[in-house]
């Protein structure tokens, strides 16, 4: 276990360029100016936001819970995205009760800079040695690979699972792309 998360285990924390915090009904503008781009949600599975009004609503419903964070820029203290994961009950694809589902969208104007990859990997940490889970799980429609390079450059291997995800926007349409990270014993 890494020493910050003996005396900080209730979140991530950060990493060397990214702090991670809880949502706040603050960051409602913010997130509908990232989230209403068009590039952004499909690619997650869920509509452009339509009015801060929508972004707020997902804050207090969807992102107000003690597993969902918002990735700051250490830099410059914007928000920039959204990490998080998903206990078995919550899970969009059929996992076991030790197992988790990673989850993470980032802005456009911050792709391609690594950013993604080094927040999945201090969660992949985090779940692992801070929460024990023993196997995660990723999916990624497979018209987005650039995620699915993310998952694998954090170690996660393809399973050769794919699945339909109705329930998701434009779920019925793509298919996603399952893909699978155990612990590792030392």
């Amino acid at each position: 276990m890494l020493e910050s998360d003996k005396t900080h285990s209730m979140k991530p924390e950060e990493t060397a360029r990214l702090r991670f915090r809880p949502w706040m009904e603050e960051d409602a503008e913010v997130l509908f100016n990232h989230a209403s781009d068009p590039d952004v949600g499909p690619r997650a599975g869920w509509p452009p936001h339509q009015s801060v009004e929508e972004s707020l609503e997902v804050i207090r419903a969807v992102f107000a819970n003690d597993h969902t964070w918002a990735i700051e820029l250490k830099e410059t203290g914007a928000v920039i995205g959204c990490i998080g994961y998903y206990p078995h009950e919550e899970s969009n694809i059929g996992i076991g009760e030790m197992d988790a589902e990673l989850g993470y969208w980032i802005a456009k104007p911050y792709w391609n800079r690594g950013l993604c990859t080094e927040a999945l990997r201090r969660m992949v940490d985090y779940c692992f040695n801070t929460k024990g889970y023993m196997t995660l799980w990723s999916d990624f429609f497979v018209d987005n690979p650039a995620s699915g390079r993310v998952m694998e450059k954090c170690g996660f291997r393809d399973t050769g699972e794919v699945n339909w995800l109705s329930h998701l926007y434009r779920g019925d349409e793509r298919p996603v792309k399952v893909m699978r990270l155990d612990y590792a014993l030392e």
